[in-house]
C-alpha cells in the first residue's frame, strides 16, 4: 500500500471522503505557491486521481461540493472539477474570461455563490 492509499484511507476516516483542498487547508489562496510545492503539491496529486477514480456523475460532483461548500475564491476551480474546462493553452484570455463569467454564473445559479462575492473574497487584502 502507498502513501496514496494511506493518506486516503486517514481521510476518509477523518472527512467520510476526500475533502477537496480548502477543507485541511483552509488559509491556503487557490494560486498560492503551497499548491505546487511540498504538502499542497501533494494534496492536489492525491485528490485529481482520486476524484476522478469516483466516477461521479454531475449530481453526484455536485452534492460532494455541498457538503464541502467552497469559499468564494475555489469557484472557478470547482467548475473546473464539475464540468471540465478547455487547456488555458487553448483559450485567449478574453474567452478564459468568458468561460469564468460562465462558470460563475451557472454555479451562481446552483446555490454556490455569486460573481460578485467571488471577486471581493479573490481581492481580500489577507490575500497579499
Amino acid at each position: 500500500m502507498g502513501w496514496e492509499d494511506t493518506e486516503i484511507e486517514r481521510l476518509t476516516a477523518q472527512y467520510g471522503t476526500v475533502p477537496p483542498p480548502w477543507i485541511p487547508y483552509p488559509e491556503f489562496h487557490p494560486l498560492s505557491a503551497f499548491w505546487r510545492m511540498g504538502s499542497g503539491e501533494g494534496y492536489i496529486m492525491l485528490w485529481g486521481p482520486w476524484w476522478r477514480g469516483q466516477g461521479f456523475d454531475e449530481a453526484q460532483r455536485l452534492a460532494y461540493f455541498r457538503t464541502f461548500a467552497p469559499p468564494p475564491r475555489w469557484l472557478p476551480w470547482m467548475g473546473d472539477a464539475v464540468w471540465g474546462s478547455a487547456s488555458d493553452d487553448e483559450r485567449d484570455e478574453d474567452a478564459a474570461q468568458e468561460l469564468e463569467n460562465a462558470v460563475l454564473e451557472r454555479l451562481e445559479g446552483l446555490g454556490f455563490g455569486s460573481r460578485a462575492e467571488y471577486l471581493a473574497d479573490w481581492e481580500d487584502d489577507r490575500w497579499e
